[in-house]
């Protein structure tokens, strides 16, 4: 079977991994016929916008996309490029894998335990961006509004966001995480929330995960406040296996599950919805890097391998998978942040690492 599949090069370093990335995907030999487009920092400066309509058309049109880091310009009138297309999309489900390969080095003593998903909802919470800037006269309003319903004060010089968790979001992340728990023969899950202090909002995201849980009799289940879910995870990661969140304690635990295993530059992602899927690197744009040929493309890569695996591809992405573990291994054909301090100076480029990857499979 062949695909058709939008590439986003994305800016700074963007390029170079999206072309790294792409020849080894073509190397598994799945057949994909690529549709590539642009996004970030150059686009703006031609059209204006660093998220051009072509771009969203052409992931409409293939239903999947492999995206390189992107950079948001400063007062471009996006809050994120990113975020815009989850908007645009409705990808409600941030997917991020947290996982050791050997080689790396990390904090733990036992980094081989740690084998995670992070389930991110990426629609609703304080990224919704529903906000009031302090001094406002609609912020004055609404803080004198929300005295006189509560009784409950709120500083005039404040600044407000406003927190939206509904059932309905809640019960389509938590479903996902279940249904992919199911299919990828996971075995646990657990809701991270702060519901102890916000009953009303992560009191739901918990009422509703419980009620979930209970038509997935074969999977265990727990809740977890997010403090000590973050004490946990550094001290028993092997305790934890699929973990459903909020958008934002979603976003800060996942970065916190890539530190144990070596970084954002293993930290592969995906953005899903029920049309279409974007598939990317969790990291940035490092535009100091850019045309260097210095910068690790194995997150992109690992976004690639669960592209494959949404594909049903799934032999071809544990191939290329066990491909990327062992050129980590073994340390010769590798990024210089992959590399013992000492041994900076025979890094491989990101080209030349993904060159090794290739001969591997």
């Amino acid at each position: 079977m062949a695909y058709k599949i939008t590439l986003i090069r994305g800016d700074g370093v963007g390029p170079e991994l999206a072309e790294a990335s792409k020849r080894c995907i073509d190397a598994t030999g799945v057949k994909i016929e690529w549709e590539i487009v642009d996004a970030g920092m150059d686009v703006m400066e031609k059209e204006g916008t660093p998220l051009p309509d072509s771009v969203i058309e052409s992931i409409k049109r293939n239903k999947v996309a492999l995206k390189a880091p992107v950079t948001t310009p400063i007062g471009a009138g996006f809050r994120s490029v990113n975020v815009q297309l989850r908007k645009e999309l409705d990808l409600y489900a941030c997917l991020r894998p947290c996982k050791y390969y050997k080689g790396v080095e990390s904090i733990l003593t036992k980094p081989e335990v740690v084998d995670l998903i992070v389930v991110r909802e990426n629609t609703e919470d304080l990224y919704a961006g529903i906000e009031f800037e302090e001094g406002k006269e609609e912020t004055l309003e609404l803080i004198q509004y929300i005295k006189q319903i509560s009784n409950k004060s709120i500083r005039p010089d404040s600044g407000i966001s406003i927190k939206p968790i509904s059932k309905f979001g809640t019960r389509r992340i938590v479903e996902f995480a279940f249904e992919y728990a199911v299919k990828h023969k996971r075995k646990k899950i657990t809701a991270v929330t702060k519901s102890n202090i916000m009953k009303f909002s992560d009191g739901l995201f918990q009422h509703v995960s419980e009620e979930i849980a209970k038509g997935y009799p074969g999977l265990e289940f727990e809740h977890m406040l997010v403090d000590n879910m973050c004490m946990q995870l550094v001290r028993k990661p092997e305790l934890y296996d699929v973990l459903v969140l909020p958008n934002l304690y979603g976003d800060i635990l996942s970065d916190l599950c890539a530190g144990l295993v070596g970084g954002l530059g293993l930290a592969p992602g995906a953005n899903i919805g029920d049309k279409y899927a974007v598939f990317e690197a969790t990291h940035g744009s490092a535009p100091k890097y850019k045309g260097l040929n210095k910068v690790n493309p194995v997150a992109l890569i690992l976004s690639g391998v669960l592209m494959l695996h949404y594909l049903d591809e799934h032999e071809a992405a544990n191939r290329l998978e066990r491909a990327v573990a062992e050129v980590i291994e073994e340390g010769r054909d590798v990024t210089y942040d992959l590399k013992p301090a000492g041994d900076v100076p025979a890094a491989a480029g990101t080209q030349e690492m993904a060159d090794g990857i290739i001969k591997k499979m």
